[in-house]
């Protein structure tokens, strides 16, 4: 079973539901929750993020990520939160000025989650299994 934990800090300059929107642009399914400056919550699955990478042709990219930050059954990302605004997957880098959409993935087969959102390409091209 796949458990996504969401988290993204809503700064004093940011509009609640705007960041709102750029959470669940990437992740509609989500049920999140603010509390204390931040949205924290969950989504069933990764399927609208699975779409989006393959639409922006980023699979390489997303399964570098995922892959360098897997441990334990789980993988993590951070998402940057303007990119999503517009409905688009861009990674964070380290300590963005506004905070990021922090992604946390448990699996009971992390790898086999990996190779189904970010399979290995060739040439640009998902590799079909």
């Amino acid at each position: 079973m796949t458990l996504v934990s969401i988290s993204c800090p809503v700064n004093p300059s940011e509009d609640p539901e705007k960041v709102r929107a750029a959470v669940l642009s990437i992740f509609p399914d989500a049920d999140i929750a603010l509390a204390d400056g931040r949205f924290e919550g969950t989504a069933p699955g990764l399927d609208r993020f699975a779409q989006l990478i393959r639409k922006e042709r980023i699979l390489d990219a997303t399964r570098a990520v995922m892959i360098m930050n897997s441990r334990d059954g789980s993988t993590r990302m951070a998402l940057n939160k303007q990119v999503a605004t517009v409905g688009k997957v861009s990674f964070a880098e380290k300590r963005p000025v506004l905070g990021a959409i922090e992604v946390t993935v448990k699996d009971d087969d992390i790898t086999a989650l990996i190779d189904r959102v970010a399979p290995i390409t060739v040439d640009g091209e998902e590799v079909k299994a």
